[in-house]
């Protein structure tokens, strides 16, 4: 097994240091993030936060004009999932931009820990396999 460049550790520790610092103007940015998406006809907007909640629902009226409950929910549901997949990809870029990269102190051929960006990158939905 090689050994770990000291620069490269010095390196992440510094930013480690300033990762700390910044934790509650990070927290505040995350807590920040929104994610909104419009449905391919236009007649359904969801707005979520950054863990996926909801936040807003804009139904337009002329969804009425065909009523069909299944059509409107599933309709609903991917434009959900398409909104917290943007506020999941903002998350993601503001902790890529904050954390130390992991890679950068591993010797080549070190089996690479859990990394939090990989939870990151995931709807709660998915989860379980991203932790497989």
């Amino acid at each position: 097994m090689s050994r770990m460049d000291p620069s490269a550790l010095l390196s992440v520790i510094r930013e480690l240091k300033q990762t700390v610092g910044d934790a509650a103007q990070t927290q505040r940015e995350v807590l920040a993030v929104t994610g909104t998406a419009t449905s391919p006809d236009g007649l359904i907007t969801v707005v979520v936060g950054p863990r996926g909640q909801l936040i807003d629902l804009r139904i337009d009226p002329r969804i009425y004009r065909q009523p069909n409950a299944g059509a409107l929910a599933a309709t609903i549901m991917a434009t959900t999932r398409a909104a917290v997949e943007k506020a999941v990809e903002k998350t993601a870029e503001i902790v890529d931009a904050k954390l130390p990269k992991v890679d950068d102190i591993l010797p080549p051929g070190t089996e690479r820990p859990f990394d939090v960006r990989t939870l990151l990158r995931h709807h709660d939905g998915d989860l379980k396999r991203a932790l497989e």
